[in-house]
């Protein structure tokens, strides 16, 4: 027989416990033991008439309770169970809390929630911002109940000549969901849809279930068109309202925030053109006043008296750069004279011309010594006028 360590046994009920069945389960029972402890985490133990099991609800999960658990409260949790190892108790991981009257409506959409807000659906920076001015406005909802109408009649209101096109779809029972969706794809395809609004009026909780579907959901957040969410009243809460663009707290609330004002709209038009005239004649105002300074300016009455001074300015430059030209030039020449004479100087043209001759052997290599010739050797020797060809008799050193 294996003999076992603590650990080891802590690490085979911990992996026992950590299957799928026991993963994300609800139970239901009496609140005992409760204490929030100072840290923010909650520790708690749910009992029925015969079982107790112990529970804590860490404070990243229990910040958004809208109730404080008491001893004695029936509830409802949501959560895993696991080992804490530390100890050998096994006890239940809470990440929902609900009253014990709430339903299963109430847990899925706890549940769905907070999957999708980490999956990063309800992130402000995806929102977009709904266009000032839009072509067509597309309505997504029941043709015949009360939400349609009131989008309508507030958008006519607002705006005579904006284009609304309804989309007719399910707003409630188990084949609304996938109704919604086929509306936003149809919404989608239509160049001239510039918005969307999706939702309905007022009902219960299990009325507008239908909002709080993920496929839903996710095919908002993939519209291609900034999408407005109206559902229910401004208390009702569901998934769309989350995921979409603009969350308007009725439908009515929907068509303000879509469809601008006309009387806004040619208010500030007329501003605009108000404002348009006045900065039109300030810059005519300024032109003439600055016309007429120039009128005013003796440069443009009396051109030639401007000119004057800049055409002596000239001639006198003008004699001054002929001067310093000449001067350049003549000291220019006396150097050239100087270089001429040492040249001369230094010309083999001028040692001849004394009386010297240069000898040179057939390769042309000019004969300074007697040694560097042989007798009979022919040699040239050229003279300030013409050469000699010579041979070579014999030399010697004097």
């Amino acid at each position: 027989m294996h003999i076992l360590e603590v650990r080891e046994l802590t690490d085979k009920i911990k992996a026992a416990l950590d299957k799928p069945e026991l993963q994300n389960v609800a139970v239901t029972g009496e609140v005992s033991n409760f204490k929030h402890h100072t840290s923010g985490h909650m520790y708690f133990s749910l009992k029925d008439e015969t079982s107790r099991i112990r529970a804590v609800m860490f404070r990243s999960r229990n910040r958004s309770l809208n109730f404080v658990p008491q001893d004695g409260d029936m509830v409802v949790a949501v959560g895993s169970v696991g080992v804490y190892e530390f100890s050998g108790d096994y006890q239940l991981y809470v990440d929902w809390l609900f009253p014990a009257g709430a339903g299963a409506l109430a847990i899925a959409f706890e549940q769905l929630k907070s999957k999708l807000e980490q999956e990063g659906l309800f992130d402000r920076a995806h929102k977009r911002q709904l266009p000032f001015l839009p072509r067509t406005v597309a309505v997504i909802t029941s043709p015949t109940g009360a939400a349609v109408r009131d989008i309508i009649s507030v958008a006519r209101r607002r705006h005579p000549g904006i284009n609304l096109l309804v989309i007719p779809a399910l707003v409630q029972g188990a084949d609304a969901p996938a109704s919604l969706v086929r509306g936003l794809e149809l919404a989608a395809v239509q160049p001239d849809v510039d918005v969307v609004i999706i939702g309905r009026g007022g009902g219960s909780f299990e009325d507008l279930a239908v909002f709080n579907d993920e496929g839903l959901a996710r095919a908002i957040v993939h519209c291609p068109k900034p999408v407005i969410s109206a559902v229910g009243h401004e208390t009702d809460v569901t998934i769309a309202d989350f995921v979409a663009d603009v969350r308007a707290p009725t439908p009515s609330a929907a068509a303000e925030l879509a469809v601008p004002s006309y009387l806004d709209l040619a208010e500030r038009v007329k501003y605009l053109e108000s404002s348009l005239q006045r900065q039109v004649l300030d810059r005519i105002k300024h032109g003439r006043r600055y016309l007429a300074q120039l009128e005013r300016s003796g440069a443009l009455r009396r051109p030639g008296e401007r000119l004057r001074p800049l055409r002596m300015r000239v001639d006198e430059l003008w004699t001054r750069l002929v001067s310093i030209a000449g001067q350049q030039v003549e000291g220019g020449r006396k150097a050239r004279d100087v270089l001429v004479a040492k040249l001369d100087a230094l010309s083999p043209l001028t040692t001849l011309a004394r009386g010297y001759a240069i000898c040179q052997d057939s390769t042309g290599r000019v004969v300074t010594s007697y040694e560097q010739v042989q007798p009979g050797q022919e040699l040239t020797v050229r003279l300030k006028q013409g050469r000699l060809a010579c041979s070579v008799l014999k030399g010697e050193e004097k």
